[in-house]
């Protein structure tokens, strides 16, 4: 059996969610409509765009425990393309501190508490107990993997795995997301915008919130696809405004997005319906 396949295997076995890697650290598009970036995601395919295919998608929404899904079809040939296997921290509820040079590490010894270490190439993963945020270049040399984020598998290091500290979930700072507003003309006729209804547009709002939350996997594509409907359906009047679009983007983070990507989701269906 190919290592990096037998590695994954026995990663799926102790839970935790397992892809394989590329040359170069770079997820493979593993159908048709994700090849080549062709749905939307970011560079080199490191997140998933909106698209609808079957899993296993690419980048970290790819990540899986199950066997079949590890040894099917759909991931054959890149098993035997392979350079090195990932794992998804977040879904198994760790975080990863990415320590990408000496000055990083030293850094970290300084002021983080000790947990579990694993060397890389040129730094080290610091692994704690506990699931954030995931964010790159938080300073420098210093990326944070986690929810939504994939991290190289190089072994299961040495040391006590502790906490989450405030010190890293400190290295995150949310801003506030920019909304644009959406604005249309008011349908002519006399007749007033149904929007306007406050139930109507409550209803609307509160039925995308509980999507977002609802979702189990896919979030990204799920955030992508409840802005559009909403957008679709109550964005060409005026009545949507910045408060609305903030229930969804909160709603949205609650589930990991980060506000990037809320705003980026909410750019890109306002373009697909030519807003």
């Amino acid at each position: 059996m190919n290592t990096y396949l037998s590695t994954a295997l026995t990663l799926a076995a102790r839970g935790v969610p397992a892809m394989p890697l590329r040359a170069g650290k770079v997820p493979f598009g593993n159908c048709p409509a994700c090849r080549d970036n062709a749905c939307g995601g970011r560079p080199n395919m490191k997140t998933p765009g909106p698209c609808d295919c079957p899993r296993p998608c690419h980048a970290w929404a790819a990540a899986t425990t199950d066997p079949a899904t590890l040894t099917g079809a759909a991931w054959a040939s890149s098993w035997k393309q392979a350079a090195a296997v990932a794992y998804h921290p977040g879904g198994i509820g760790l975080t990863v501190v990415d320590l990408d040079h000496a000055d990083a590490v030293t850094w970290a010894r300084r002021t983080l508490p000790a947990t579990r270490i694993v060397p890389t190439t040129r730094g080290e993963h610091w692994i704690y107990q506990g699931a954030m945020q995931s964010a790159n270049h938080v300073r420098d040399g210093v990326d944070i993997k986690s929810t939504m984020s994939y991290a190289r598998w190089r072994g299961p290091g040495t040391g006590t795995m502790t906490t989450l500290p405030d010190a890293v979930r400190a290295l995150i700072v949310t801003k506030p997301s920019p909304v644009r507003l959406v604005t249309a003309h008011v349908p002519t006729g006399g007749a007033e915008c149904r929007h306007r209804t406050p139930v109507y547009l409550e209803r609307g709002i509160a039925m995308a919130e509980q999507r977002i939350t609802a979702a189990t996997s896919g979030v990204h594509a799920t955030v992508y696809r409840t802005f559009l409907a909403v957008l679709s359906t109550h964005g060409r009047c005026g009545c949507l405004t910045d408060t609305h679009a903030a229930r969804l983007f909160a709603a949205a983070q609650t589930k990991g997005e980060s506000p990037r990507h809320c705003t980026d989701a909410w750019s890109n269906a306002r373009t697909a319906l030519g807003m």
